[in-house]
């Protein structure tokens, strides 16, 4: 009897390993749920949490992996390119002891300065969840940041896990900037549509 439960339990974990939050992520499986999508109902989904984009320091959570030859003359660090691999917090501390924040993911991707005139950036990078109902699902981002603006918009162009198909915008704010390091914590609303 021991026998039979332990190989039923190993069918069951072996069942579930192609699938994430309830989706198939088998080739046959993505092709069902492309199937059945003429019948399934569109939803909106919102989020706000900030990320940490640390610079400095010796755990810098986005590093410089390029810059032009011009990049030490330019006041809008133009040619600069970073990877990020950012912590996405609830609330906008990250080390309070008080007041312990809930990391729900990472910010990965990578970033350039564009812009010869003002601090403008081009950002393609993954919204990563790693806790709760969105756990292994992804968001992809790419579009213009100008980061002298208080409000800036990015559009959502895609996602993985429960955001296949998403669509929709990020509307981003500078929340707290540090002039000497380049630290930021960056606010965001995110507003998807999805199946």
């Amino acid at each position: 009897m021991k026998k039979f439960l332990f190989m039923i339990c190993l069918l069951i974990a072996i069942a579930n390993l192609h699938s994430t939050l309830g989706l198939n992520l088998s080739p046959k499986g993505v092709e069902k749920w492309f199937k059945n999508l003429s019948h399934a109902k569109e939803k909106m989904t919102k989020f706000h949490f900030y990320f940490h984009d640390i610079v400095s320091g010796n755990d810098p959570s986005a590093i410089q992996i390029a810059q032009a030859n011009i990049t030490s003359l330019s006041p809008t660090s133009f040619g600069l390119v970073r990877m990020m691999d950012n912590p996405m917090t609830i609330g906008p501390n990250i080390n309070s002891e008080v007041n312990i924040e809930v990391l729900i993911g990472r910010a990965q991707g990578i970033y350039g300065f564009t812009s010869f005139e003002d601090r403008e950036l081009l950002m393609t990078f993954n919204f990563v969840f790693t806790q709760g109902k969105y756990n292994g699902s992804t968001l992809s981002i790419l579009g213009h940041n100008r980061v002298s603006r208080e409000y800036r918009e990015l559009p959502v162009v895609g996602g993985s896990g429960v955001f296949r198909l998403a669509r929709g915008t990020v509307t981003a704010r500078t929340y707290w900037y540090n002039a000497t390091t380049r630290d930021v914590i960056i606010e965001c609303h995110v507003i998807i549509l999805h199946y």
